[in-house]
């Protein structure tokens, strides 16, 4: 005869009995243990670790599958973002991790690969599957991609890029401003023939960190010149076709501003073959630090972005509207620092290392609509 509570010919206990049995070794009802398991800030201490030393004993654990369908609530929140081997996004994944896991959550993880395709397909999936929210980094133009998005209520974070055609809680750096730092950085070395290598223009981040490289030649009076513009996909092998282009024309920059981390790898590679020294020949400013900026000949200058805390915020917004759905929305901007070293030529700062922790994670802005 088989034990009551397991299948036949199986070993395997179904959910009901295993409650079962937690609830009779607790002495509580089992209600009582799924709502422990379901909400465990609602319960006191000791009724709470009653709870789960019988689990522990029992070997029991709960199924959030069937929770999700006892109950209507996922505890499951899908993460979406365009470059998972760009180290940029998979710090800011570790914040949200750190902050949702805290909180009981799991992360299902997708890569949109800079496509609008995938990223549809990605979004439609976690829909479909019934998650608790989304925080995604958008990746262009798609209005009407993003208008179903929020056809039905589901909290969603978009973090880094605006998302075009949807209002939902976001948080981004100074794009604008640590770009507009960076190149007045090069214009104190006394650089005129700056370049830059941007990102592309339809995303914020693009167009933002343009921005803030025309600002500062136009405060220093330095006339724009198109040649000296060029655009790449922020994948490295956009940086190395964009920085061979501005080493090509007859009269090629003393220095050059570069969109983020993995374009920045590309140029110095065109910059190496071509013989180029670095800062001597054509000094070099990136957006994005990177944990490896140390180890590169030369050292690496770069506008840090507080990568983790972007993530961490993000999470904290997450959790702020499930909790409360029609809350305004908010924008959280925060800052970004310029790390100098030997690459642009100036004066190293000290320490010459960039720690997490020096880059500020205090909100500069936080916007309500």
């Amino acid at each position: 005869m088989s034990r009551p509570g397991r299948s036949p010919g199986t070993g395997r206990q179904s959910l009901s009995s295993t409650i079962t049995e937690v609830a009779e070794r607790a002495v509580v009802s089992t209600a009582t243990v799924s709502r422990v398991f379901a909400h465990p800030d609602r319960v006191s201490e000791d009724l709470r670790e009653r709870v789960y030393r019988a689990a522990r004993m029992l070997d029991y654990h709960p199924s959030r599958v069937a929770r999700h369908l006892r109950v209507g609530t996922s505890m499951t929140v899908g993460v979406v973002i365009p470059d998972i081997q760009n180290p940029f996004f998979t710090a800011v994944v570790r914040g949200i991790e750190e902050v949702l896991q805290a909180a009981g959550y799991t992360l299902l993880l997708a890569n949109s690969d800079e496509i609008p395709a995938r990223e549809e397909r990605a979004l439609d999936m976690l829909r479909a599957d019934g998650v608790a929210g989304i925080v995604f980094v958008p990746i262009g133009e798609r209005k009407v991609g993003y208008r179903q998005l929020s056809s039905r209520p589901l909290p969603i974070v978009a973090i880094d890029r605006l998302p075009t055609g949807l209002r939902v809680d976001l948080v981004t750096v100074e794009n604008t401003d640590g770009s507009r730092r960076a190149v007045e950085h090069l214009i104190e070395l006394g650089h005129r023939e700056i370049a830059l290598l941007g990102g592309p223009p339809q995303h914020s981040t693009g167009s933002e960190r343009q921005e803030g490289y025309e600002r500062a030649l136009r405060a220093a009076g330095i006339p724009l010149r198109q040649e000296l513009i060029q655009h790449g996909d922020f994948r490295e092998a956009g940086g190395y076709h964009g920085m061979k282009a501005l080493l090509g024309i007859s009269s090629p920059p003393t220095a050059v501003f570069v969109a983020n981390n993995l374009m920045a790898l590309g140029a110095l590679r065109a910059i190496h073959e071509a013989g180029r020294r670095i800062p001597l020949d054509i000094a070099v400013v990136s957006f994005d630090d990177m944990p490896w900026a140390t180890s590169l000949n030369p050292p690496l200058s770069s506008v840090a972005q507080p990568a983790w805390e972007i993530g961490e915020a993000a999470g904290e917004l997450l959790l702020a509207r499930i909790a409360e759905p029609d809350r305004p929305v908010r924008h959280v901007v925060l800052e970004t620092q310029l790390m100098v070293r030997a690459s642009s030529g100036g004066p190293v700062q000290t320490p010459a290392t960039h720690q997490p922790a020096e880059c500020p994670v205090t909100p500069i802005r936080v916007l309500s609509t």
